[in-house]
C-alpha cells in the first residue's frame, strides 16, 4: 500500500545533478582536519557552515535546503555510490540511469518503473522529462514517455493541425531515432517510433492547456532549475495523472574555478527546490510529493589547485512533507586508511538500495527487477 493511499496517488521528483556533485563541500565534515588539509583550495569555511552537529554542516549557499532539514522534510543520504565507481561522465551516468555498472544497460531505471505504474499505457503522462532530450534514465521499448523542453512552447504543437503536418513532425521523429533500430527489426521499431510520435502529439494537445490553468504568488528563480521545478509544479497541479517527473541541473563538473560555481549552483537547487515545496503547499498538493536528487559520482577528497577530480561516495537527498528527516547511512570516513583507491570517499551504502527505497516504500514497486537485485535500504519515510 502507497504511504499516502488514503490521499493522492504517490508522486516521485527525480531532480539529477549533471557532472558530480561535491558531497563534501555541500555537507561538509567541518570538524576533520583532514577536510581542511585536502582542500587548501576549495574548503568551505567555518563562517559559511550552518551547522547540523559538531561533525556536519550544510554549506550556507544550500540555506534553503537546511531550513526543510530543520523542518523535518530533508533525508541526507551520505556516501552514495557503488563497488569499483566509474569516473567517465558518460560511462557512469549510464550506470546510475540503467543500474548496470557491469554491462552496458539497454532499460533505464524510470522506464522500468513507468512499466510497473502504466503497463497498459493508458496514460502518455505517466512520466514526463522537463528538458531538451530524453535522459537514459527514462528510456526502454514499449515505455512512453513526455519530454518537454518548455512547457509554454510545448502546447503550440497542437498548432500542427492539418493530418499531413502531424505526419511530417512523426516522420522527423523517426528519423532522429533510427540509429536505435535493431538489424532485422527495422519494421517493429519504425512502427513503435510511430507510435510513440504519435504519443508525442498527444502529450502535446493534453498539456496545451496546463499554462493557462495556473496561478501562483510564489516568484520561481529565473534559472533552469527554478523554471523546470515550476513546469513540474504546473502539470502536477493540473491533475494530469502524472507519477514520476525528471529534471536535470547541470553545471557541477567543476575541475576548476570551484569555489563561485559550487557557490552558484548550490544556491539556484535549494531556492528551486524551497519555491517548488511553497507553491505545492500553497496548493495544498505537497504531501503526495517526494523529491529524490542525486548525482553520478563524487569528487576527490584533495582538491587540484582550483577545483576537484571525479571521486566516489557522493550523495542523494529525498525530500518531502511524508519524509522523516536526518542522516541516513554513514558518512565516509575521512581516514586516509579507509580511502578507495588512496583519494576517494568509499562508500557506504549502494545507490541501487536508495532507489529501491523510493520504488518499494513511496512508489509501492517491487524493486529487484527494476534495480537488479536486492540492495540495503535506508527506512527514510514516516
Amino acid at each position: 500500500m502507497a504511504l499516502n493511499a488514503d490521499s493522492k496517488n504517490p508522486v516521485l521528483v527525480v531532480v539529477q545533478l549533471t557532472g558530480g556533485n561535491d558531497f563534501m563541500n555541500t555537507i561538509v565534515p567541518y570538524s576533520s582536519g583532514v577536510y581542511h588539509d585536502s582542500r587548501p583550495t576549495v574548503r568551505v569555511s567555518e563562517d559559511e557552515i550552518i551547522p547540523i552537529d559538531n561533525e556536519l554542516g550544510f554549506y550556507s549557499k544550500a540555506a534553503p535546503l537546511k531550513d526543510l532539514y530543520d523542518q523535518g522534510k530533508m533525508a541526507i543520504v551520505q556516501g552514495v555510490g557503488y563497488p569499483d565507481s566509474n569516473r567517465s561522465h558518460f560511462r557512469g551516468m549510464d550506470i546510475v540511469h540503467t543500474c548496470e555498472p557491469d554491462a552496458v544497460g539497454t532499460e533505464g531505471w524510470v522506464a522500468k518503473a513507468v512499466r510497473s505504474l502504466d503497463p497498459s499505457k493508458k496514460n502518455v503522462l505517466t512520466c514526463v522529462n522537463i528538458g531538451r532530450g530524453l535522459p537514459r534514465a527514462m528510456a526502454a521499448p514499449g515505455v512512453t514517455v513526455t519530454s518537454v523542453g518548455n512547457l509554454d512552447k510545448y502546447g503550440l504543437m497542437t498548432g500542427l493541425n492539418e493530418q499531413s503536418q502531424r505526419q511530417r513532425a512523426i516522420d522527423l521523429f523517426e528519423k532522429t531515432y533510427v540509429p536505435v533500430m535493431t538489424e532485422g527489426h527495422e519494421g517493429v521499431v519504425m512502427d513503435y517510433l510511430a507510435q510513440t510520435g504519435r504519443d508525442v502529439l498527444e502529450g502535446a494537445d493534453r498539456l496545451s492547456s496546463v499554462p493557462a490553468g495556473y496561478s501562483s504568488a510564489r516568484e520561481y528563480p529565473d534559472t533552469a532549475i527554478g523554471q523546470s521545478l515550476r513546469d513540474i509544479a504546473r502539470i502536477h497541479l493540473a491533475n494530469m495523472g502524472t507519477r514520476i517527473f525528471y529534471a536535470s541541473h547541470g553545471g557541477y563538473d567543476y575541475h576548476s574555478n570551484q569555489v563561485p560555481t559550487h557557490a552558484k549552483l548550490m544556491n539556484e537547487l535549494s531556492m528551486a527546490i524551497s519555491t517548488f515545496m511553497d507553491d505545492l503547499g500553497d496548493h495544498g498538493a505537497r504531501e503526495e510529493v517526494v523529491i529524490l536528487v542525486f548525482t553520478e559520482f563524487g569528487r576527490r577528497i584533495k582538491d587540484n589547485g582550483s577545483g576537484t577530480d571525479h571521486g566516489s561516495g557522493g550523495g542523494s537527498y529525498i525530500i518531502g512533507d511524508r519524509v522523516k528527516g536526518g542522516l541516513y547511512a554513514d558518512y565516509p570516513s575521512l581516514d586516509p586508511n579507509h580511502w578507495e583507491d588512496g583519494e576517494d570517499l568509499a562508500h557506504t551504502i549502494d545507490f541501487r538500495g536508495v532507489y529501491a527505497t523510493v520504488l518499494e516504500q513511496w512508489l509501492s514497486i517491487e524493486a529487484v527487477p527494476i534495480v537488479g537485485g536486492k540492495f540495503e535500504q535506508i527506512h527514510p519515510f514516516n
